[in-house]
């Protein structure tokens, strides 16, 4: 029996299921789940930030939606790059399920990377109010976006550093830690938001800082996440004998470049897929106040179902690490059909909702009933129904992604994700939409388009990896470390 980290059922000979199918799609649901719920949790924090700028008024809503379009943006670069650890110690347990000193020098180097893309982000950062008055924004939304942004900025150093956590938590089986941090920090940023950002009330609380006071509440629960997380490192008893941030300063040179080898095409894959929704935005813009906010309605349906196959990618980066370590080649391949199979089962469920109801779930955003909405419906209820077709494309690009970063190959998936997005993508919307003159529809239908063809040859790839790169020598399915906290 190969040996997997903390595989105590395993060890005594009773697996919890008599089929290996039914044991890895146990062990795929259970790391997963955390993994979907955290997202979840983190786009709820986004989503508190966006309410009470909302509440301020048009102007500092507008200039903080230009300022964190750009942080954003960045931002998953950064996540891209900090994504290498959980690949890397998963490897490394499958190979050895006792070793207890490579997860540390991993994060060691985690840390290393993160702090070395902030630094010049934030630098550039700063001036984030000149850039956007020097490309001709209003001198208004350009100084409250500075303002916006000075504050802003310092989460992401703190942000990065709890994404390397919770990487390394998914791959030592205990996800659910990253979960409880990440809803912890939601009351932490709701109500330093509101006492920091608005006026004083009747109680005499609140700074009257504006957008600046929400920027500034970020930083302080990402700071807050990043504590608590460390905190359960240092105390929980499975994780403790890792000594996952012993030394944490040190510099370990060797694992830093293995961070940035696999790190550095993992962020840029990321940037070209967040740089095709920022340019379908902009280009939308040039439609009508009507069709760019009907694709935000999409998007956001989208975003909200891409929380779960984001989670099952994640997961499946970790399964198939562990088994890419232990040279299991059945287990390879049958890791990546459960959790390709959970994306794509999902996704095609989300696909028929969107099909079925589309006003409903339009109206959870907007009021359909309003007269100044009349112009905004039909473009909606067209761009949800692309968005269907979108979702099951997208769902299975993601989830295949995290199969082959699990097997540490990510240079050939960012060629494909880069031609496919911008090769093909950008190209044949911006072709349909001025040139035939479907305006936001045709811009749609290079979305489709675009990740249709990264989806199709991306499972391409992992196909030929996963019999090629295996050599199977055991036979036996990959087991669960414990699942949860």
């Amino acid at each position: 029996m190969t040996a997997y980290p903390l595989a105590a059922t395993a060890a005594r000979g009773r697996p919890p299921y008599p089929h290996p199918v039914a044991r890895e799609l146990r062990a795929t649901l259970a790391l997963s789940g955390p993994l979907v719920l955290t997202n979840l949790a983190q786009h709820g924090l986004v989503a508190a930030d966006v309410v009470m700028l909302g509440r301020m008024g048009a102007t500092p809503l507008a200039a903080a939606t230009l300022a964190s379009s750009l942080y954003f943006i960045l931002f998953i670069g950064g996540i891209g790059l900090t994504s290498a650890v959980a690949p890397l110690i998963a490897g490394a347990l499958g190979r050895n399920a006792a070793d207890r000193d490579e997860p540390r020098r991993l994060v060691r180097a985690g840390f290393f990377a993160a702090s070395l893309v902030c630094a010049p982000l934030m630098l550039g950062l700063w001036h984030t109010g000149a850039l956007l008055a020097a490309i001709g924004e209003p001198a208004e939304l350009a100084a409250l976006a500075g303002a916006y942004m000075r504050t802003l900025q310092w989460a992401m150093w703190p942000a990065l550093l709890f994404m390397v956590l919770r990487g390394a938590l998914s791959a030592l089986g205990r996800p659910g830690w990253a979960l409880a941090a990440s809803l912890a920090a939601l009351p932490v940023n709701v109500a330093l938001g509101l006492v920091l950002a608005f006026d004083p009330g009747p109680f005499g609380l609140g700074l009257g800082l504006g957008p600046a006071g929400i920027g500034i509440a970020t930083t302080c629960a990402a700071a807050f996440s990043l504590a608590v997380v460390c905190g359960i490192v240092l105390v929980d008893p499975r994780l403790r004998r890792y000594r996952l941030l012993h030394g944490f300063w040190r510099l370990d040179p060797a694992r830093l470049a293995a961070v940035l080898r696999l790190g550095a095409p993992m962020a840029a894959t990321g940037l070209a897929e967040a740089g095709l929704f920022e340019a379908a935005a902009l280009g939308m813009g040039l439609f009508g106040a009507g069709q760019l906010a009907a694709h935000a309605v999409a998007i956001q349906i989208a975003a909200i179902c891409f929380m779960v196959p984001n989670g099952i990618a994640q997961a499946a980066t970790v399964r198939v690490g562990l088994a890419f370590g232990a040279r299991d080649g059945e287990g390879i391949r049958r890791a990546g059909r459960v959790a390709l199979g959970l994306a794509f089962g999902f996704m095609s469920l989300c696909a028929l909702v969107q099909l079925s109801v589309p006003e409903r779930l339009i109206g959870l955003f907007i009021d359909l009933s309003a007269p100044g909405n009349a112009a905004v419906a039909p473009y909606a209820v067209g761009f949800v129904g692309l968005a269907a077709l979108f979702a099951v494309a997208d769902g299975v690009q993601s989830v295949t992604l995290g199969m082959l970063r699990g097997l540490q190959d990510a240079r050939v998936p960012m060629l494909i994700a880069v031609g496919g997005y911008w090769g093909i993508g950008v190209p044949a919307g911006a072709a349909l939409a001025w040139w035939v003159g479907l305006q936001g529809y045709g811009i749609w239908i290079g979305f489709c388009a675009g990740l249709f063809v990264v989806a199709v040859l991306l499972v391409a790839r992992w196909r030929h990896l996963a019999a090629r790169r295996a050599r199977p020598q055991v036979s036996h399915p990959v087991e669960s470390p414990p699942s949860g906290r």
